[in-house]
């Protein structure tokens, strides 16, 4: 069996933490930015990562329509703090202390466009927006990790708060095979729950939906579980299933078709 080097381990636990997090929601880039992962990175020095991860999730989050994307996975770190990349958004991250990482970043909400199914004619678009945030990570063992966010602009009137919170393990079973699990939640405030999920007087009258006001909330929970594989010393492939479910007014929304729903990820990754 191929024994993986410290940068396909470092690979490895990345992919994992993107695995258990985004894109394993109801819409695929719904979750992009819930937390910041750093996982495994050497603090001192620079490196990257590049390759193409391929979700398959829903139209929009609450859709029981299935929607299938590939998007390019490409983020790097510098020596000195600051990170950008698809998983991560434009930041810095603070801390110098190994497993400990806290900073500011710069993200997007990527909104929703109402052709992408007919439950949601006549509500408009909403526009994507940036976000500005800040993370707190933690990661007590080699093997566990928790995280949180803050990030703020989603929505219609740019003043939608999310808080997200997370927790996971991963641990090698074979030496070229690391298994994990993990939980996530979302906090929204009514800002944004209105914009994703309400119907206010004349999205009303064009869709012939009733008025529904959302309040703030827990917008969602997910569990998840991943399988990473050393392909090679610095390439990885990781397969991960989550099952997601829209709590409160988010999932009493009349235009939720599915609270529920099982969606994947199969994420190829290259670490230079």
């Amino acid at each position: 069996m191929l024994a993986p080097s410290p940068a396909a381990v470092r690979i490895a636990a990345l992919l994992m933490a993107t695995a258990l997090g985004a894109g394993l929601s109801f819409g695929a880039r719904a979750q992009a930015f819930d937390a910041v992962r750093l996982y495994g990175a050497a603090a001192d020095r620079n490196g990257g990562t590049l390759g193409l991860a391929v979700v398959a999730g829903h139209a929009y989050m609450g859709s029981d329509e299935r929607r299938t994307r590939a998007y390019p996975a490409i983020d790097y770190r510098w020596a000195n703090g600051w990170f950008a990349g698809t998983t991560n958004g434009v930041g810095y991250n603070f801390s110098r202390q190994p497993g400990v990482q806290y900073g500011v970043r710069l993200t997007a909400d990527f909104g929703r466009d109402e052709s992408r199914s007919a439950v949601l004619r006549g509500l408009g678009d909403v526009d994507a927006r940036p976000e500005l945030g800040a993370f707190y990570n933690l990661q007590p063992t080699a093997h566990t990790f928790l995280t949180s966010s803050l990030r703020y602009g989603a929505g219609q009137g740019r003043d939608g708060l999310l808080i997200d919170v997370g927790a996971g393990l991963t641990a090698p079973v074979a030496p070229a095979w690391r298994m994990g699990a993990g939980v996530a939640a979302t906090w929204a405030n009514a800002a944004y729950t209105q914009s994703y999920f309400g119907v206010d007087a004349a999205q009303a009258a064009r869709s012939g939906r009733s008025v529904y006001s959302a309040s703030a909330g827990v917008r969602d929970v997910r569990v998840s579980v991943s399988a990473t594989y050393a392909i090679t010393q610095r390439a990885s492939a990781t397969a991960a299933l989550s099952y997601s479910r829209l709590m409160g007014d988010a999932g009493g929304s009349p235009i939720v078709r599915d609270r529920a729903g099982v969606n994947g990820v199969l994420a190829v990754v290259y670490a230079f």
